[in-house]
């Protein structure tokens, strides 16, 4: 029987653009190829691809935007005979208040798309871009859009409605919710038992959220309206007393521009530390410069109260699962999040924490913690096969 097609999954960055290629059947899941094309906009690009133990890099001259990356990539699958892709899934953040659901992408989609912009300024126009080279290679290629908002579209009203006039809710201004694919992937993986009891899933990132979810249903997260919302991140602030943004624009002059750099691009662990957003440099650095170490206990402090917040949405805590690059590999910042929900019944084996095993939750402990690596890119490669393929 000949091997399928593959389909190409498409997460668009600020400066990169990231891709994997699955085989997918009703019975088959496997990685063919992931790469990306990095520090777009700069001098100093690079492409690569892995396909097996296969590696290849390659610098290249200057690659502009996502266009100029997307032909880069067709040249690279050419070049090693990779087969043409049968489909594009592509991660988008939002694709605002009317489409909440994965769904194929079609002309009025993609003006839908252009419209809602504002709801998610850094990632949409990088996506657009993305799926309009796509049409231009392939005119014809089946492409679907995969809304990290999907997940939490079956939020409660109570949490995902905004202390503000009815009107806005009317308008789209609320809650949604993002890293959907992530929490999509680790609901899936969980035996049935633990998806049926009270989870939160801390996806810790550059960009990092924590969701709750009880009996399979999402209850509360803490992104809002859009990715800057939550508690800090690697350079996003989190949420901010709505006080300080006026002070910035009365006081300082501040326009919406200066105040979107500053929540997004200047805060964070970047922002209190000075110097980074890297979580595992800001670890090695905090012994001897204080304002690493301030960072690290900020950010901590914060998940843990996001934590705490979180588990009494839910009346009570069963299991923790940590994913996520910090979620993964930083041992001492889900050490310091376990100690301060030691009241919830989380006590972490201190050794399976430093090896980074799967199950880290010491014996006896009331709640289950785990470490699951996330795979979004596989959740894009089953909406679209299941989209183009399914009944």
């Amino acid at each position: 029987m000949p091997i399928p097609a593959p389909i190409l999954c498409i997460n668009s960055g600020s400066s990169s653009l990231k891709f994997a290629l699955y085989t997918m059947g009703d019975s088959q899941e496997d990685l063919l190829a992931r790469g990306a094309v990095e520090n777009l906009g700069s001098g100093e690009g690079h492409i690569w691809l892995q396909m097996g133990a296969q590696a290849v890099h390659t610098p290249i001259d200057m690659v502009l935007d996502h266009h100029a990356a997307i032909a880069r990539m067709f040249e690279l699958f050419a070049a090693h005979r990779i087969a043409t892709p049968r489909a594009v899934g592509h991660r988008l953040v939002t694709a605002g208040p009317h489409h909440i659901r994965h769904t194929r992408i079609d002309a009025p989609f993609l003006r839908d798309l252009h419209r809602v912009v504002q709801f998610a300024p850094l990632h949409l126009p990088t996506a657009i871009d993305a799926i309009e080279a796509v049409s231009h290679h392939y005119p014809h290629l089946p492409q679907v859009a995969c809304m990290d908002t999907a997940f939490h579209a079956r939020l409660p009203e109570i949490a995902a409605r905004l202390a503000l006039p009815r009107y806005l809710w009317d308008e789209g201004v609320r809650k949604y919710g993002f890293h959907g694919l992530s929490y999509e992937y680790i609901m899936s993986v969980l035996p049935a038992p633990t998806r049926q009891g009270r989870v939160i899933i801390a996806h810790l990132g550059n960009g990092a959220s924590m969701a709750a979810v009880a009996d399979g249903r999402p209850l509360d997260t803490t992104m809002g309206l859009t990715p800057a919302g939550g508690f800090m991140m690697g350079t996003r602030s989190g949420d901010l007393d709505p006080g300080v943004l006026l002070y910035l624009l009365a006081e300082k002059a501040y326009n919406h521009r200066t105040i979107e750099d500053l929540v997004n691009h200047r805060s964070g662990l970047h922002g209190v530390s000075g110097g980074t957003a890297d979580m595992q440099r800001l670890l090695e650095a905090r012994a001897t410069n204080p304002h690493a170490a301030q960072a690290v206990e900020m950010f901590c402090y914060q998940a843990r109260k996001a934590a705490g917040a979180l588990a009494a949405a839910m009346n009570g805590l069963d299991a923790l699962i940590f994913t996520g690059g910090i979620g993964e590999h930083a041992a001492p910042v889900r050490q310091s999040l376990a100690d301060g929900l030691a009241h919830l019944g989380v006590r972490l084996d201190a050794g399976a924490n430093i090896r980074d095993a799967d199950t880290i939750s010491a014996p006896g402990s009331r709640v289950t913690v785990r470490v699951i690596p996330t795979h979004e890119d596989l959740m894009i490669a089953r909406h679209t096969h299941r989209l183009l393929d399914g009944p």
